[in-house]
């Protein structure tokens, strides 16, 4: 690239200062069928399974958060129609990608130990989402893992720890020869992946949600970033923005962090609770040849939208 980069100072208020709502050019609901009474977010972007066009997604009802589903739903026309046939996860927070032409799909499974609730990743992989079979997990205690293939065929591993190692949530990235290093991987091993270097808030938190190579071979990254805010009754409200950035590898800092979206563009809607209406939490982005992205976000814990917008990556590719 041309342009120099600096390091930022990362947090949501510089964030939403340079936040310019403009590239957003449409912002539609998604409608899903076969599901009555339940509701259906935090989507995966549309992807391509034996031939046929799915979203997967988490459904459950509005008063139960931990009794999750992750179902398959197939394109039709203006909607999304549960396919009955497909198998039925129980998961939370799906995403999906391709690795050596094998689709790779996962999400966060929930569990009991010593009476506790606790939770890590799960990976399944497949030829199909029919064929999908389980061949490894994450560390208990660690959501938004996510997996890129690289161009010389490395996979691209990014975590997010919290605790001691990473505070509330921040990201770590390294390179791995192959799945069979990933199933090889000790659940200690993803807390010494490198984080990357920026100038983080201590109370506020980040994650990759999905991640893709670009043109000039930096990698894009679509996240997000949270806070918390007090309302007018002393509640702490969630809030989650979409984010990307672009990668630099080399030195391990994001380069150009933006936010992309935020609730009040969007139309008013439901939300699980009160607390987690500001919460957007994007499943990918669909790029197009004109320029425009398409970006698949959850919304409030209740509802999926599918947001139009100038492509965020663009900039990244040209050095702009």
């Amino acid at each position: 690239m041309d342009k120099e980069w600096n390091l930022q100072d990362i947090n949501v208020q510089s964030l939403l200062d340079g936040y310019d709502k403009e590239k957003i050019l449409d912002i539609r609901k998604l409608d899903f069928i076969g599901v009555e009474g339940r509701d259906v977010y935090n989507i995966t972007v549309p992807f391509l399974s034996a031939g046929r066009e799915y979203i997967a997604g988490r459904v459950e009802l509005r008063e139960d958060e931990f009794n999750s589903k992750v179902m398959f739903f197939l394109r039709k026309d203006d909607t999304w129609v549960l396919d009955e046939n497909a198998p039925v996860f129980l998961m939370q927070d799906p995403f999906v990608c391709i690795i050596d032409d094998e689709i790779i799909f996962g999400g966060v499974e929930i569990f009991l130990e010593n009476g506790n609730k606790d939770y890590r990743t799960i990976f399944l992989r497949g030829k199909d989402i029919y064929d999908l079979k389980i061949f490894t997990q994450g560390p208990k205690g660690m959501k938004d893992i996510r997996l890129l293939q690289l161009p010389i065929g490395e996979i691209g591993l990014f975590t997010r720890p919290q605790g001691e190692i990473g505070g509330r949530g921040r990201i770590g990235f390294m390179k791995i020869s192959s799945i069979v290093r990933l199933v090889r991987l000790r659940h200690k091993d993803y807390f010494d992946v490198p984080l990357l270097k920026c100038n983080f808030l201590d109370e506020e938190w980040l994650g990759v949600n999905a991640a893709y190579v670009l043109k000039n071979g930096l990698i894009g990254v679509l996240g997000h970033i949270a806070c918390y805010t007090m309302d007018a009754q002393a509640k702490p409200n969630k809030n989650y923005y979409p984010i990307a950035f672009a990668l630099d590898e080399q030195m391990n800092i994001p380069i150009g962090m933006k936010i992309l979206s935020a609730r009040a563009d969007y139309p008013s809607g439901k939300s699980k609770f009160g607390t987690l209406r500001n919460v957007l939490f994007a499943g990918g982005i669909t790029r197009h040849d004109n320029g425009t992205a398409t970006m698949y976000v959850g919304a409030g814990d209740a509802e999926s939208y599918a947001v139009k917008m100038h492509d965020p990556f663009l900039e990244y590719e040209l050095g702009k």
